[in-house]
């Protein structure tokens, strides 16, 4: 009796068991086909790669697009409407294009992978006369007039990055630049019509570190797309950050720049600039400059050189995030190499901008240059005067995507 009630129990313990076995099995299968579906796993990096567009054979060009005109005055009212020793701003009482410009760059990017780029400026309007139709130093001005700047670039893999540039290049002696809208004033200073204002040939440039850069140019000459001589020149630069707010530039130049006229024994003399400048923020609303040069130049060796010294002194206020008041002050005691006569010039220019949007601003500009001598034109041809005065109205326009100081 015992046995069989301990066999009885044994049947109802295991099939108690089962049946909780069952109910769990069922109670899981229930959950599983209620529960919802796991999301999808994060795809690969590769397959996010893949998904994003891929960059366009465009997207790292920048395009910029500039136009620069006035209306000026001359209170000597000179007889041919010229104002002397002007390089852009070369007439009086007319509305002027000054210049209008494009330019089209595709910078080189290391850190994107690309170590190749180029740049190329066309330029339209009286400064084309002034910077690149003169016969005197292109043999063939006509060819190249309205190139202001074409060059292709390479950055080796050396040190931080040595860029090497082919081709045509604004030069970088004296403190003002060719673009209306990166300058204090709209009129340019005499240095910058005396100073060279293009090279061609080949451009080094080498980050050393973050105080210093170095930049070596063995080019034509002077305004020589093409070369009127068997001569190349040589320059030289240090560009110096002693403080985050401080850039100080140092420049050396030399080379023959007389044509030989296809002579084998044409002028040999030299043409020599030492030009040193620098650019202080001194607060984060007055920055000034200085520019200081000497030149010299002979026709042949043997010849008493004549020289130039110059000195340029800029200051800048931003009055209200839209206008800004600056003044211009430049003495040059000049032998005769930039006005044609031995004497010493005077400049001083006082400038108030107004920047209605960011791609169009306004300048009104007062400018008195004197001398001397009796250098300046009046109403009549044999009427020379000391000086001459000028009130002018700029204004500039830009456009496009390309950023910064151009």
């Amino acid at each position: 009796m015992v046995i069989e009630e301990y066999l009885v129990t044994m049947t109802l313990v295991r099939s108690s068991l089962l049946a909780l076995g069952l109910a769990a099995v069922v109670a899981t299968t229930a959950s599983a086909q209620s529960a919802p579906p796991p999301s999808d796993p994060s795809p690969a990096p590769a397959a996010q790669a893949a998904a994003s567009p891929a960059p366009g054979p465009l997207d790292h060009v920048t395009l910029g697009v500039a136009l620069e005109g006035f209306y000026q005055y001359n209170w000597n009212r000179p007889f041919d409407r010229i104002n002397l020793l002007r390089a852009y701003d070369t007439r009086s009482n007319v509305f002027g294009i000054q210049q209008t410009a494009i330019v089209i760059e595709s910078a080189p990017a290391v850190d994107e992978g690309r170590r190749f780029g180029a740049r190329v400026d066309l330029q339209f309007g009286q400064a084309t006369e002034t910077v690149q139709g003169s016969a005197a130093n292109e043999p063939r001005p006509d060819v190249y007039r309205h190139v202001w700047q074409a060059f292709g670039s390479y950055v080796f893999p050396v040190g931080r990055g040595l860029r090497m540039d082919f081709g045509k290049f604004a030069s970088s002696l004296g403190f003002e630049t060719n673009y209306a809208k990166d300058n204090d004033h709209f009129s340019r200073a005499y240095l910058f019509n005396f100073l060279p204002f293009y090279h061609a040939g080949v451009r080094a440039t080498l980050p050393v570190s973050d105080e210093l850069t170095l930049v070596y140019m063995l080019t034509n000459g002077i305004q020589q797309t093409e070369d009127f001589n068997n001569f190349k020149s040589n320059h030289v630069v240090a560009i110096v950050k002693p403080a985050r707010s401080v850039t100080w530039t140092l420049n050396y130049y030399a080379g023959q720049e007389q044509p030989d006229g296809g002579q084998p024994d044409g002028p040999d003399g030299y043409f020599k600039v030492i030009d040193s400048y620098v650019a202080w923020a001194a607060t984060p609303r007055l920055s000034v400059g200085a520019d200081m040069n000497y030149v010299t130049n002979e026709v042949r060796k043997a010849d008493e050189p004549l020289a130039l010294q110059g000195t340029g002194l800029y200051a800048r206020y931003q009055v209200s995030t839209p206008a800004a008041l600056a003044v211009r002050y430049e003495r040059l005691d000049d032998e005769g190499l930039f006005g044609g006569i031995e004497q010493v010039l005077h400049g001083f220019t006082a400038t108030a901008e107004y920047k209605l949007a960011d791609g169009f601003l306004v300048r009104g500009e007062v400018r008195r240059d004197w001398s001397n001598a009796r250098f300046f034109t009046g109403p009549r041809p044999d009427d020379r005067r000391t000086h001459q005065q000028t009130a002018l109205v700029g204004l500039v326009w830009w456009f496009g995507n390309k950023t910064g100081a151009w």
